[in-house]
């Protein structure tokens, strides 16, 4: 999903307690109105701040069953910011790979 599809910012759902296995669904609103619901994949933090990843949670037209969709935390207003830079949004990615790839070599 570009960037330019999605709102300037998004208001972030009240934080959930989730019982192991349970998916947390964000819904967006994309430029046309229409809701476009996310599986949060994660929340990481990278050069001090914090970033969400996003799964789509059901087939749409915008977004591919196995692309991550990347929005900066802003935790003080509670929106998830889109980015511009691909070059931050590529870093962050691959920021979130290697530390997965280290947890799993931990466990």
């Amino acid at each position: 999903m570009a960037d330019e599809e999605l709102p300037e910012e998004q208001d972030v759902p009240e934080d959930e307690t989730l019982e192991d296995g349970e998916e947390q669904i964000i819904e967006l609103i994309d430029d046309e109105g229409k809701v476009v619901k996310f599986r949060l994949l994660d929340v990481t933090e990278y050069k001090g701040e914090k970033y969400t990843l996003l799964l789509a949670a059901e087939p749409n037209e915008e977004v591919a069953d196995d692309e991550v969709v990347i929005f900066r935390l802003n935790e003080k207003e509670e929106v998830l910011e889109p980015i511009e830079d691909e070059n931050l949004l590529q870093e962050v990615f691959d920021y979130y790979v290697s530390e997965e790839e280290d947890e799993d070599d931990v466990n």
